[in-house]
């Protein structure tokens, strides 16, 4: 069983470019979005995933995740995933001892900029960059499944 501990961030500056270290394009769709359970097929780079994910409080989530063929996905995400798709620009970033993976979003969600750490424990104690702005970990709007059903654009 996986576990991932993620916090999510927006951004107050645009100085986390100058430390990007390299970027993928994800793109991905939702064969459903509960409340607390998603289940995605995303397409990041030249890879294809099938991805299950359940919160237990919005920090600690269950994740589940499968590569899967990649001509498979692109069907899959053009012909049975909800819409809209999750179209975004994942940029890595190192900073102190720590991996931040930031999303820029297109489409519907184009504007919203979110940084996420990874971390082993809730609670873990972390470098915040000068460019970090507020936390919304707890805001279920600024998760993927939640952005798929209301982007961005209509807040």
């Amino acid at each position: 069983m996986g576990k991932e501990i993620e916090r999510k961030f927006l951004l107050r500056s645009d100085g986390w470019r100058e430390e990007v270290r390299d970027s993928v394009q994800l793109v991905q769709g939702y064969l459903s979005r509960g409340e607390r359970s998603a289940v995605r097929v995303r397409i990041k780079g030249d890879r294809a995933e099938l991805n299950i994910k359940h919160t237990l409080d919005g920090i600690n989530r269950l994740e589940f995740e499968y590569q899967i063929p990649l001509d498979d996905a692109r069907e899959i995400l053009e012909r049975v995933a909800l819409r809209p798709l999750i179209d975004k620009t994942r940029f890595h970033v190192v900073h102190g001892n720590h991996l931040w993976e930031i999303d820029e979003f297109y489409a519907e969600n184009t504007g919203l900029i979110i940084a996420e750490i990874e971390l082993e424990d809730a609670d873990e104690e972390f470098d915040r960059p000068n460019w970090l702005g507020e936390e919304v970990s707890h805001d279920k709007r600024y998760y993927n499944s939640s952005l798929s059903k209301l982007p961005y654009s209509e807040w």
